[in-house]
């Protein structure tokens, strides 16, 4: 496999994974400020707390592996990236910052704020957003490159139909994946209340999750007829995607085996990652950077590929590590007890 392949698809794993886990991050930070809005938090919130204190500070590190490698392995994309996405970027890195800060206000000081669960549980679903502008600029139209400059075309993008369909999958996929997770979360800690309460959520954001991907590929087809096309010699990537989908909802209605209704949520999402992954290829950037045309040179390749691969094998058993003492420990996820305390 040429190194540009397993540049990019090591970078996809890492992308991917951070889209998971992030996403049941941003989602139960919205829950948890939902439940307290609509006085529900005392059936939904111990069990939210429980998933958000272990896990809320490793999220990022998926992101910045990615982050990393895509401007190693492929440096034009810091010049081109880095310029357009100097504003959405900042605006990133203020809700994230934002949202820790209030996070810590919320969970550790004044408990009962609203106001700080209300910023912590919004910037959780404006974070996803403004990340989704990436795939959208992806697509082409929307950066011009005049002598040396990269311009930002801000009001093609923010009248592009395109650009609103993208947002608007990344915040009812974070929600939907998140209501999915917590409802396994919520089963294994046999909290039937608390589960019959998130089971709702997962089911009320399904529809709009398939809805909202459906209107991506319309507007795909709209935007950049060429990508639209590949996405088509790939489409059993996502029929794979729309089974597994229908796989998890019905479990969902039939009030069982909610952990592989989880299962079958990532694969759904995995199948349909993928196949926009592959379709998009052999473009980064629409219609100035490509994997093969702006690689880096082989042997700084080869170090990062070593590099990002050995991380990979540090950072997923961390993860399972983490979640086998914390959320899958049986005591714990009833809060009977912390593991560190054995």
């Amino acid at each position: 496999m040429p190194l540009e392949m397993i540049a990019i698809t090591v970078l996809w794993i890492f992308l991917y994974g951070y889209i998971i886990v992030a996403a049941i991050d941003f989602g139960a930070g919205f829950f948890s400020f939902y439940s307290k809005l609509t006085r529900q938090d005392h059936i939904v919130n111990s069990i939210i707390e429980r998933y958000l204190s272990p896990v809320w500070e490793v999220t990022n590190v998926f992101l910045i592996f990615f982050i990393v490698g895509l401007v190693g392995f492929f440096p034009d994309t810091a010049y081109y990236y880095g310029t357009a996405l100097l504003v959405p970027g900042s605006i990133f890195l203020v809700l994230q910052s934002l949202r820790g800060s209030f996070y810590a206000f919320a969970h550790y000081g004044a408990r009962d704020s609203m106001a700080y669960l209300f910023v912590y549980g919004v910037t959780g679903l404006f974070i996803p957003a403004s990340l989704a502008i990436v795939l959208t600029l992806s697509e082409g139209g929307f950066i011009e490159q005049q002598g040396d400059r990269i311009i930002l075309l801000t009001d093609r993008l923010l009248t592009s139909p395109y650009s609103w369909t993208v947002v608007f999958l990344a915040l009812v996929s974070v929600l939907f994946i998140s209501a999915s997770f917590l409802t396994f979360y919520a089963d294994r800690a046999r909290d039937a209340a608390a589960t019959r309460l998130l089971r709702s959520y997962a089911v009320g954001w399904s529809l709009p999750t398939i809805f909202a991907s459906f209107l991506v590929f319309v507007s795909i087809y709209r935007h950049n007829p060429e990508h639209f096309s590949r996405m088509l010699d790939v489409s059993w990537l996502f029929l794979l995607s729309f089974a597994c989908f229908l796989g998890a909802l019905a479990l969902q209605l039939k009030k069982r085996w909610y952990g592989w209704a989880f299962v079958l949520v990532m694969l759904q999402f995995a199948f349909a990652f993928f196949g926009y992954g592959v379709s998009h290829l052999p473009y980064l950037l629409y219609p100035y950077i490509t994997i093969t045309g702006s690689i880096t040179s082989p042997a700084m390749g080869l170090a990062l590929v070593i590099g990002l691969i050995a991380g990979l094998f540090l950072l997923v058993p961390s993860l399972i590590l983490l979640l086998r003492l914390f959320l899958f420990d049986a005591k714990y996820v009833q809060g009977k007890h912390s593991p560190i305390s054995k």
